[in-house]
């Protein structure tokens, strides 16, 4: 326990501090936001808006986790390596694409193919390690190859599946969350919500783990996980950092994150789900990526159905994702960001009830 609240104590301070001179660091060398011209008019002002700031928050997180896990006499485990590879990983390839846009000032970056093949190296690398590699002295492997809502359940799958189950929640929700990054604060601030989610599911798997010593473990009820403790020390220095951050990119924003940091922090949030053994589940708790991935997916498919059907392309919204079609109906961007964080909040309520109801079982 007192590496995790280190954990979170150092992120916030890192990444509050840190965002404060990333500020100027990026704004003297030109790091400036090019802004999507078919957007709300209200976000062309932050055109030339410091971009990349979720390096603070990759940084900052990842500093956090180490200091507190070794300081409190302890060693990252094999499960925090491999959730580190994601999250990293998934910000390297945000970091290309932001870095190409402030390059040529375009609002377009890597490729659709490029960053896809990024992701899905990053997903495959993992999803080998994870499943085949670092058992524990019970034979716990940080993936399995069942599938799971908050324990493991039906038919052991074939490798090639559960790595095609892997890719799949790896690229959807970091591109969830890079889809959710259209609005000042609006990713930073869900993220916390989510990040702190996982990390009181982290801290109650660890209570109740099987094997344990604990007199409260109830054998029938146990998480044949591995390492939650140390999942939930990362989890909650990633929901700090996103904390930290907020301060500064709260309207109006000082800093962008960018896709360094919304790839990564939903590279890891897959992650989390993945070693928790919670992958259905996150999809609730996550709702609000859900929620604006399907605005998007809905709008395409419009657009394209009745294109062929009518000859003229119908849209359901006025823009995707969902936050933009509200400012466009004049909704403040404040308003928005702040109703949306309440959405997230109910999502992340009902996950966590999911979470216990499902224990009491």
């Amino acid at each position: 326990m007192r590496a995790l609240l280190l954990s979170g104590f150092l992120a916030t301070v890192c990444s509050l501090l840190g965002t404060r001179v990333a500020v100027g660091w990026f704004a003297r060398r030109g790091f400036g936001q090019p802004i999507r011209q078919d957007g709300p008019r209200t976000h062309h002002v932050k055109r030339g808006t410091p971009t990349m700031g979720g390096l603070v928050i990759l940084l900052s997180a990842t500093a956090a986790y180490l200091a507190a896990t070794i300081l409190t006499g302890r060693w990252p485990s094999a499960s925090a390596w491999l959730l580190m590879l994601l999250f990293l990983g998934c910000g390297v390839v945000g970091f290309l694409d932001d870095f190409i846009k402030v390059y040529t000032q375009n609002n377009q970056g890597l490729s659709s193919r490029a960053k896809m093949a990024g992701q899905t190296l990053v997903a495959l690398v993992f999803g080998v390690l994870a499943t085949q590699f670092f058992a524990d002295e019970r034979g716990v492997r940080p993936a399995s190859q069942y599938l799971s809502t908050t324990h493991d359940w039906g038919i052991k799958l074939p490798l090639v599946v559960v790595l095609l189950v892997i890719w799949f929640l790896v690229t959807a929700t970091s591109n969830g969350a890079n889809l959710t990054d259209g609005a000042d604060g609006l990713l930073a601030g869900s993220s916390a919500l989510i990040f702190g989610a996982y990390t009181i599911v982290n801290i109650w798997q660890n209570n109740q783990l099987c094997d344990s010593t604990r007199p409260n473990v109830v054998e029938s009820q146990c998480y044949q996980v591995r390492d939650p403790l140390d999942l939930a020390i990362f989890a909650a220095a990633i929901a700090a950092a996103c904390v930290g951050f907020l301060w500064w990119n709260a309207k109006p924003a000082r800093i962008i994150m960018g896709d360094v940091g919304s790839l990564a922090l939903g590279g890891a949030l897959a992650g989390l789900a993945i070693m928790s053994r919670t992958e259905l589940l996150m999809a609730v708790i996550a709702g609000l990526f859900v929620l604006e991935t399907l605005s998007v997916l809905l709008q395409m498919i419009s657009f394209k159905v009745t294109k062929r059907l009518t000859g003229t392309g119908r849209r359901i919204f006025r823009i995707a994702p969902i936050h933009h079609h509200f400012e466009h109906l004049g909704w403040d961007e404040v308003n928005v960001v702040i109703r949306f964080w309440v959405i997230a909040g109910v999502f992340v309520a009902l996950g966590l009830g999911i979470f216990y109801a499902t224990w009491l079982t």
